[in-house]
């Protein structure tokens, strides 16, 4: 077997494998000996088939097998012994005027190349690197919030402002029966809720759905509409009701502490707020962290220029489905798909340059934090160490499970390199102003 790679430019070759006679003729005739001895053919006895007849019916599919065989293992350890970085897979040329009886055999195949370039995180410099605060506002909104929680639930006979209605939402022609329990505030414009204000049990309030919720998707927990549904969907929805309620907020008191705190630790409104703030900022960190590494991300593909075998691509996006794609199809789903293979390629080279990787340790470690963490949400703060491995031991067996969570503690070495490499602007800034800053105007 021959095989040569030839470089049509920088990110496109050929390899040409070139298969001799020679190399297959004594397995193919062995086989062919075995067919005539053992086949059962119409018009002769077992094994006295001729071997012209034998040869007529079985020698052109052994060869086309025994020397795909050798070509794609010839092929694989080509690639291995020459460690070509290939995006996608080699593709064979295909000749409709293929003569396997030929003395020699030659097979095309393209490749496309990973390019070769370098990650500079000093070019990401300049990203803004949040830092949230629980401020008095959010504060005394979840103080709030606990009071409710706590409080106790009144039956109303009219809608007034802060109040709860239960009511069902229908709409006949798009099979909707779905009963809610809303406030006046989950709405994305305000006069929404003004309508309600007012009404009573059994009366009706129609809405439209468009623009309804400040996300589609909430559609789907208020009318229980199915995903592909949800978006741009424009219908009336009739809305009654059934029940109105109010809460009567808890007191703030010793009675609330021990509720809250059994253990005694808190027993002041400061102290509680302390503690508010404390959880909060925890779970801020994360949000800011991710929202860091979102920003480096972008700046990096903004930043690293470098060059992708295109042509390949697209050829190559339409084989790889269950059905093939039309030029037209594989150059739309490439203009869909460059930026995140763009990424991929950027976060394997830092992986490289920077070292990055996770031991198993490391994993069964991260896991073992998640699992106690997640116990103790439940009520089990003190679980055993035993009970806990094996928790991880089954988690560990999934392959699924250990990709995904490999994907996480990739992300945060990932953060953690750019918190030391990219020099960023600090902002602190409260959790309203954060939204707004992601997400537009709340």
């Amino acid at each position: 077997m021959n095989i040569r790679k030839e470089h049509l430019d920088a990110l496109n070759a050929v390899v040409k494998i070139t298969i001799g006679k020679y190399e297959y003729t004594e397995k193919i005739e062995n086989f062919l000996e075995l067919k005539r001895k053992t086949a059962t053919l119409p018009g002769f006895r077992k094994g006295k088939t001729p071997m012209d007849v034998v040869r007529k019916q079985f020698e052109k599919p052994a060869i086309i097998e025994e020397v795909t065989a050798l070509v794609n293992k010839g092929l694989k350890d080509y690639i291995a012994k020459e460690k070509l970085d290939l995006l996608g897979n080699a593709l064979p040329r295909i000749d409709e005027n293929f003569d396997w009886k030929a003395d020699e055999l030659v097979f095309e195949y393209e490749l496309g190349l990973a390019p070769e370039f370098t990650v500079d995180l000093a070019r990401a410099s300049g990203v803004t690197r949040y830092k949230i605060i629980a401020d008095d506002t959010l504060l005394n909104e979840q103080v709030e919030r606990i009071q409710k929680q706590y409080g106790k639930i009144l039956t109303e006979t009219e809608v007034k402002k802060g109040f709860e209605i239960n009511g069902t939402f229908t709409n006949e022609e798009k099979n909707i029966s779905n009963q809610a329990l809303i406030s006046l505030d989950v709405f994305a414009d305000a006069k929404t809720g003004k309508q309600f204000i007012g009404k009573k049990v059994g009366d009706v309030v129609t809405l439209k759905t468009k623009g309804l919720f400040n996300d589609d998707h909430q559609l789907m927990d208020y009318l229980k509409v199915a995903h592909d549904d949800v978006h741009g969907l424009d219908i009336e929805v009739n809305f009654t009701i059934d029940a109105i309620q109010s809460i009567e907020k808890a007191e703030i008191n010793d009675e609330l502490f021990a509720k809250l705190f059994p253990n005694g630790e808190v027993t002041t409104l400061e102290g509680l707020k302390a503690r508010i703030k404390e959880d909060a900022e925890q779970q801020f960190v994360q949000q800011a962290d991710q929202q860091f590494l979102n920003d480096v991300t972008e700046a990096l593909l903004e930043t690293t220029q470098f060059d992708l075998p295109e042509t390949f691509l697209k050829k190559w996006i339409q084989t790889i489905g269950e059905t093939p794609l039309t030029p037209e199809q594989a150059e739309a789903e490439f203009a869909k798909s460059e930026r995140g293979l763009r990424y991929q390629l950027i976060e394997s080279k830092i992986f490289i340059q920077h070292n990055l990787q996770v031991r198993f340790e490391e994993l069964k470690d991260f896991t073992s934090g998640l699992i106690r963490q997640q116990m103790a949400q439940f009520g089990q703060a003190n679980a055993t160490d035993a009970e806990v491995d094996g928790i991880v031991s089954r988690v560990m067996s999934n392959q699924e499970e250990i990709k995904r969570i490999s994907d996480q503690v990739l992300s945060l070495k990932m953060i953690d390199l750019y918190k030391t490499k990219v020099k960023a602007t600090e902002k602190e800034v409260n959790y309203q102003d954060f939204v707004k800053a992601m997400y537009g105007e709340m």
